[in-house]
């Protein structure tokens, strides 16, 4: 499958929003279903775009098949990320693309970007415990389990972390 990785358009922030919610919400993800308070930050993708670096992809005919939220440490997206770190956030993929390397080339796009910042030591990441294909992805592309910066944002939602040496 071609996949074009770009910035996203004002255009296209309400449709990234809808399928990002719907992947999270798909997976099960959100311990609160349609109800989760994290469905609002989810969707906020006009707002993230105005104070992060939001791509996507798309395909040849330009129909978008996922996002990522890419930040620095010290900006008001960063959960983790420490000085000298940039951390990708809200990787999503839509369901009739997943399997085809969209989520890779989203990743792959994050650790290019961290490759050519000068200053920067490492990209991070969270994921939770249950997404299986995407810790077997982030491994095959040289991150490494970072468990001392494991952390719980809200009860029950305990979140790995996977660092890329850069």
């Amino acid at each position: 499958m071609d996949v074009t990785i770009g910035p996203v358009r004002p255009h296209q922030h309400s449709a990234l929003g809808d399928l990002t919610a719907q992947a999270y919400l798909d997976d099960g993800l959100l311990d609160f279903g349609a109800e989760d308070p994290y469905l609002e930050q989810l969707r906020a993708v006009a707002r993230r775009a105005a104070e992060a670096d939001v791509l996507v992809a798309t395909d040849t005919d330009g129909r978008l098949l996922g996002g990522v939220t890419y930040v620095t440490a010290g900006t008001p997206w960063a959960d983790i990320a420490r000085e000298g770190e940039a951390e990708m956030r809200m990787l999503a993929v839509a369901g009739e693309a997943r399997g085809r390397g969209v989520g890779e080339s989203l990743i792959r796009a994050c650790v290019d970007r961290a490759r050519a910042t000068d200053g920067l030591t490492g990209l991070v990441l969270s994921t939770q415990t249950t997404m299986h294909a995407a810790h077997r992805i982030y491994r095959r592309l040289g991150f490494h389990r970072t468990p001392e910066r494991d952390w719980t944002p809200v009860p029950a939602v305990p979140l790995l972390t996977f660092r890329l040496d850069l």
